[in-house]
């Protein structure tokens, strides 16, 4: 992680253009995980540039997998959706890596690291940062134990780090307790590998990006949809090599979408953002809340196996509260700035069944309702719901993110939609008068290094760059 930040906003100050997010951060950990199982060279253009992202790429480098970038990556903190990263992988290449695997602040990462490893007739240790070192990992180990690979971590939940002994697996059948696109993910990575057809039953579909990248790829899977869920099923197979423009994600497009919605004079296009059925549920959800947008299926999505993309425009405009499923917004990562927009919001929004956000980089269920708190709002925890009132005006505050770039982003939103003096005496921020500050800035670059920058462009700013502290 980079030196200490903290940012500095003022609010009131108009968005107006347009952003390019980056490229999805959930398909592109699977482009390059699929990519090195796969025999020959893969070309995936618009990876994302963030530091989960990289210490996947950083993983599959380890094992033996070549990647090569070409068109620019790198060369500014946004990245480019034109960049383009060759993978040339194959199982014939891979090797036990010299050392542990160091997955930074990436559970993703780790969770379907394990899942490929599990399939190798060899030992590999996953480590991570303090946070990810304290997420339990035994929703992946208890599958993968099934299937005969040997898990070890600490405790009774596996927290990392976990030493995974592969090879000689055999095919499950397997029903996870909670919704989780990564253990499906681990699961069937792993099944890729065992003997027979490894099966995965969800009774709340989760995002399947997996299983389009296995169907790029080639691989032999089938899917099924009933009352009852959602069914996929593997059986080992040799991948090809495969091409891929990923589109725009969601969950950061999001951000941009309430800010919108929320400071007055705002319009904000946000092209080729990927809409498949379990990632667009913020799209519905503030449709719900009378947000004043307009969805267009995406003008420059190529032909692929991945799900349409869309074009959105979202403009300034009141909202009404509304009710929110977990089963909506599948890995809850928008929940805390759908919080900042049901604060601002007519009458009381309740997000239902949101325990699990107290398991991700952060207790998130606890730190979204202290968000909403610092800038003025109403919000309570009633058992595992979020309970938001709005309040039809936020104030300028000061917020730790405590390391969450989720939570510094939702602040930052926050922060432009807040009046009047804050946290810093009522000087003139980059924005205008008054202003919020943000600490913990620096764990934006976890999946989105290039915020400043799109925000700059947007607010008409020359600059705007956190302070080092």
């Amino acid at each position: 992680m980079s030196a200490v930040k903290t940012l500095e906003l003022s609010g009131g100050r108009p968005l107006n253009g347009n952003v390019e997010v980056p490229g999805d951060k959930s398909i592109s950990h699977r482009a390059l995980l699929v990519a090195t199982l796969a025999e020959g060279m893969s070309v995936v253009r618009g990876l994302s540039v963030g530091e989960d992202v990289r210490r996947t790429e950083q993983a599959v480098r380890a094992m033996g997998a070549e990647v090569r970038h070409t068109g620019g990556r790198g060369s500014s903190p946004r990245g480019s959706r034109e960049h383009e990263t060759e993978v040339t992988g194959g199982r014939g290449r891979l090797a036990q890596p010299a050392g542990p695997i160091d997955c930074g602040n990436s559970g993703t990462t780790m969770r379907l690291l394990a899942g490929l490893v599990a399939g190798e007739d060899w030992t590999t240790e996953l480590i991570g940062d303090a946070s990810v070192s304290a997420r339990p990992m035994d929703r992946i180990a208890k599958p993968l134990g099934l299937m005969g690979a040997r898990i070890t971590g600490n405790g009774p939940r596996s927290q990392p780090p976990l030493r995974i002994q592969g090879g000689s697996l055999r095919a499950i059948h397997y029903e996870p307790p909670q919704a989780s696109a990564q253990v499906k993910s681990a699961v069937l990575l792993a099944g890729l590998a065992a003997t027979g057809a490894t099966s995965v039953h969800e009774a709340v579909p989760t995002r399947r990006h997996t299983e389009e990248l296995l169907e790029i790829a080639g691989a032999d899977i089938e899917e099924s949809h009933d009352s009852g869920g959602h069914r996929v099923s593997v059986r080992p197979s040799e991948l090809g090599p495969f091409e891929l423009s990923v589109p725009g994600d969601p969950s950061q497009a999001a951000f941009w979408a309430v800010a919108a919605c929320l400071v007055p004079g705002s319009e904000v296009a946000l092209p080729d953002i990927y809409a498949g059925a379990a990632r667009r549920g913020f799209i519905d959800v503030l449709a719900r809340m009378g947000a004043d947008l307009t969805e267009e299926p995406s003008a420059t999505r190529e032909s692929s196996s991945l799900a349409a993309s869309s074009d959105l425009v979202v403009r300034y405009g009141p909202l009404r509260a509304t009710d929110v499923a977990a089963a909506e917004i599948t890995g809850l990562d928008e929940v805390p700035v759908l919080a900042v927009a049901a604060s601002l919001a007519e009458g009381t929004t309740t997000f239902h069944d949101m325990a699990e956000l107290r398991v991700k980089e952060s207790d998130r269920l606890a730190g979204t309702a202290r968000l909403v708190s610092a800038f003025g709002g109403s919000t309570e925890i009633r058992g595992d719901d979020l309970v938001v009132h709005g309040v039809g005006r936020l104030v300028a505050a000061e917020f730790d993110a405590a390391g969450d770039h989720r939570m510094a982003m939702a602040a930052a939103v926050a922060a432009l939609a807040a009046v009047g003096p804050g946290a810093s005496g009522g000087g003139v921020g980059p924005l205008g008068p008054g202003g919020s500050v943000i600490h913990g800035w620096e764990s934006v670059a976890t999946s989105y290094p290039g915020f400043e920058r799109d925000l700059a462009d947007l607010a008409g700013l020359a600059d705007l760059t956190g302070e080092s502290g």
